[in-house]
């Protein structure tokens, strides 16, 4: 089996909070993933939008694109509204060869909310969540029929947060909206990482190997803290750094056959954590458990770089 490893760029610089950002330019932040041994790069707000500037970095950095962050807002808008939006999207990650868009919710989002304690964090009844999925549905099939496939990611402090609100998802929704699996976030919500992928695994096509610190996340008063304070205490990190078990995360996946992207997002203060390092440790530790899980890591980077 083949897999391939890629990096966020919010270890570096953070789109949420720009105070944890780390002054370095994208040439840098893909130099040192990419010596980290991370052949992917997911985008990030220094990228730039036309293919053809952002081509010839993408290739003297030996680096793919291996997704990038949509915010959509279907919860509240038509599908009209982010069409238009993502058109150009579409184009750019066509252009550049990238695997997939992953589609965000951020309508009725605190995520980006720090004023907002996590328990306040909106909620669908079942009906709602019934339309919500289809609706999802429905534009990820427009969005692969444009040459260009999405990824659901649920996401911490969004309308798709806890497990029984994915399983929820995932049961209305249809394969024309394949999932994004955040191990990370699922952890944090109190789900079981686990058994998310037994029963959804036929519909996951991208995966994200956030780790969490239990401490952390555990001493969270969740009336009173944010989604962004948690990120600021140092609730997310990389595998090897945290406490999930990515030898039996990873081991899953290989057990049902996932080829494709993992995707380290160390989502914490810069200056405290320095991204080549944090880089440098979770590669190693995600080599030696795709290793055992039999997993051949692709080492190329740009195609025919």
């Amino acid at each position: 089996m083949k897999a391939k490893l890629g990096m966020s760029p919010i270890a570096w610089w953070n789109d949420d909070l720009p105070e944890l950002s780390d002054d370095v330019s994208l040439e840098e932040c893909l130099r040192q993933s990419r010596s980290a041994g991370f052949t992917g790069m997911e985008k990030g707000r220094r990228f730039p939008e036309d293919p053809a500037v952002m081509l010839p970095i993408l290739k003297a950095a030996d680096v793919t694109l291996c997704g990038g962050w949509f915010s959509g807002t279907l919860v509240d808008e038509e599908l009209a509204a982010n069409k238009e939006r993502i058109a150009p999207m579409i184009e750019l990650f066509k252009a550049v060869n990238a695997p997939c868009i992953v589609y965000g919710e951020v309508g009725r989002s605190i995520q980006g909310r720090r004023e907002i304690p996590l328990a306040r964090k909106p909620r669908l009844g079942d009906d709602e969540m019934t339309a919500y999925a289809r609706k999802v549905t429905a534009f990820g099939e427009w969005c692969a029929e444009q040459g260009m496939p999405l990824s659901y990611h649920h996401h911490m402090a969004a309308v798709v947060e806890t497990e029984p609100e994915l399983d929820a998802f995932m049961a209305a929704s249809g394969p024309g909206i394949p999932l994004l699996l955040d191990a990370g976030h699922l952890a944090f919500a109190g789900g079981d990482v686990l058994r998310a992928i037994d029963r959804h695994h036929a519909r996951i096509t991208h995966v994200h190997v956030k780790d969490i610190r239990r401490a952390v996340v555990d001493g969270l008063d969740r009336t009173k803290q944010s989604f962004l304070d948690a990120v600021a205490l140092g609730a997310f990190t990389v595998p090897g750094d945290g406490s999930l078990d990515f030898g039996a995360i990873v081991q899953r996946f290989a057990d049902y056959g996932y080829e494709g992207w993992f995707v380290v997002e160390a989502e914490q203060d810069p200056k405290a954590n320095p991204p080549l390092r944090m880089a440098q440790v979770g590669h190693k530790e995600l080599m030696r458990v795709m290793t055992a899980a039999g997993y051949a890591v692709e080492k190329q980077g740009f195609p025919n770089g």
